[in-house]
């Protein structure tokens, strides 16, 4: 009598871990992810400008995961904090990222 219960129990967890379980950047969301790049928000602003070294280092970490760099400057917080998703695409080669992912499509937008 329980070993159903407890399997039901389990699927369900099972299937409710898929359904809330990871995104683009694993179990945080983009949103969540977004507020990391706080570093970036002159550097998203301005195209001209050069990133600094904690705004290169926070991208070149969520970059590991183009859709998830993707997810998060087209997030709502960046797009609350004014973020520019033709800027903000720039920084990975602002940054000089070498294993930024070229040509990657987010949206509208193309990394350079």
């Amino acid at each position: 009598m329980m070993r159903p219960l407890l399997a039901s129990l389990a699927l369900f967890f099972v299937i409710a871990g898929v359904a809330h379980g990871a995104g683009e950047c694993g179990r945080a969301s983009a949103d969540r992810v977004a507020l990391r790049l706080a570093p970036c928000v002159s550097a998203a602003d301005d195209p001209q400008s050069t990133p600094t070294s904690s705004c290169c280092s926070a991208v070149h970490a969520i970059g590991q995961s183009p859709s998830c760099l993707c997810a998060v400057m087209l997030s709502g917080t960046a797009r609350a904090a004014g973020i520019k998703p033709e800027v903000a695409i720039t920084i990975p080669k602002r940054c000089n990222m070498a294993d930024r992912p070229v040509g990657y499509k987010c949206g509208d937008y193309t990394l350079p």
